[in-house]
């Protein structure tokens, strides 16, 4: 009888070994694969709703810019409509008031005239009062020609706007308030005072 080799058994026990073992490896890599591609559809899924999600959110940031933009030519249109009528104005007051100045020089020479005139009866030169008075008449017309124009004062209810109160006195011909007397003539140009009436006021 022909003995049995010790290492032949040893490799018929390893590789029988290896073949019981080997569909039980083959059984555990298929369910690792299972989990796997379970774990993968459902990261697949989290991620399509992550980017639903995303997406309506993104839908919305595109209208708002929209509305954003809609308002802000609303706003700079309105902007600039208010700089043109501003404009616009500062042109016409400058057209207006322009000569301010101008007339503010031929007011005084008109107090001069009128200064003069108080005393021509005095003067023994009739012909000299005459003059000055035609000339004076005739400045008085380019004044209003050119829209400056004297306030009224005397027997008007005293007005901040248009008088300055230089005195004060009782007197039971007036009621309060109301200007007796026009110390000097105030003058507007265009409906603005430049000089208002420098008046007396009874109390």
């Amino acid at each position: 009888m022909s003995k049995k080799n010790p290492d032949m058994d040893k490799k018929e026990k390893i590789e029988s070994e290896k073949a019981e073992s080997q569909p039980a490896a083959e059984e555990t890599a298929e369910a690792e694969n299972a989990e796997a591609k379970a774990a993968e559809a459902e990261a697949e899924g989290d991620s399509a709703e992550e980017a639903a999600e995303k997406e309506e959110p993104a839908a919305e940031a595109k209208e708002e810019p929209k509305e954003d933009n809609d308002a802000r030519y609303m706003r700079l249109a309105a902007d600039f409509q208010n700089y043109k009528r501003r404009t616009e104005k500062e042109k016409s007051d400058i057209y207006q008031f322009a000569n301010e100045k101008i007339a503010l020089d031929i007011i005084e020479v008109m107090d001069n005239f009128e200064r003069a005139l108080a005393h021509s009866d005095e003067s023994s030169d009739k012909q000299l009062a005459e003059g000055v008075g035609l000339i004076y008449k005739q400045l008085k017309g380019v004044l209003d020609k050119n829209n400056i124009l004297e306030i009224e004062a005397e027997g008007q209810q005293f007005d901040p706007n248009f008088h300055n109160a230089v005195m004060a006195e009782e007197n039971p011909e007036y009621e309060s308030g109301t200007v007796i007397q026009a110390l000097q003539k105030g003058y507007t140009l265009n409906g603005k005072v430049i000089r208002p009436s420098m008046v007396r006021v009874a109390q």
